[in-house]
């Protein structure tokens, strides 16, 4: 299958006003390596102004001493109760991109979904911390039903060579609510706060054109390619 089959990522509109997805790192890490306790921080994802894309806020601090440039991923599927950072599956990728040649920040449109730092900067293993930052992201949703949507997913932070050093799921605070989020238990990951990402959407396919549609609502490849030997 050619690399990016399905183009470069579309801008994505009618993100409801005031519609927040936050996920914040568990105190245990899931890396049982030498850290002192666990990186501390979180995403916060609001949507953008009329509706356009995706704003973002992280902050990470008590970053390990070494192997960074540090990286953080949106992936496809929530952490599971027993805090499995592993089960979250591969990055957000609607369009089939795939994680090489690396993602180019000059043309995120052409990155996969999740990979905010490969779009939005790195974090240096030497940052002051806490480490902050803002950015827009027009090719993320919070509309639910999109393959773009990512709040019922979650985010994975990483060493520089991708080892999964700690994950969280989104929790969704609707417009109109007592704008609260809800708490995750200590280790877990964070609880589900909406339906888990199905693979196989009820999409009725009736030709060459329906096919590639329903291309564009999964969020792997692996199912991809799997569906595509059935045509």
């Amino acid at each position: 299958m050619a690399k990016w089959q399905l183009g470069d990522a579309t801008v994505t509109t009618g993100n409801p006003a005031g519609k927040v997805a936050v996920a914040t790192l568990p105190e245990e890490a899931f890396w049982k390596g030498a850290l002192d306790g666990n990186v501390k921080g979180s995403i916060s994802a609001t949507s953008g102004a009329n509706g356009v894309g995706v704003d973002y806020e992280v902050s990470f601090s008590n970053l390990p001493k070494e192997g960074g440039p540090f990286i953080y991923h949106i992936h496809v599927t929530p952490v599971p109760e027993n805090g499995n950072c592993t089960a979250t599956q591969a990055h957000l990728d609607q369009y089939i991109r795939g994680e090489d040649p690396a993602c180019d920040p000059t043309r995120p449109q052409a990155c996969q979904q999740g990979d905010l730092s490969g779009k939005y900067g790195k974090i240096s293993g030497n940052t002051t911390e806490p480490f902050t930052a803002k950015f827009s992201d027009p090719y993320t949703s919070l509309v639910e039903g999109e393959g773009a949507y990512f709040g019922n997913r979650s985010f994975v932070f990483h060493f520089a060579n991708k080892t999964r050093i700690s994950c969280a799921n989104f929790a969704v605070t609707n417009p109109g609510s007592n704008g609260t989020t809800p708490t995750y238990p200590s280790g877990s990951g964070g609880a589900k706060t909406s339906p888990t990402p199905s693979a196989y959407p009820s999409i009725p396919v009736t030709g060459a054109g329906a096919a590639l549609e329903v291309l564009k609502t999964l969020a792997f490849a692996p199912v991809v390619a799997g569906f595509l030997a059935m045509l």
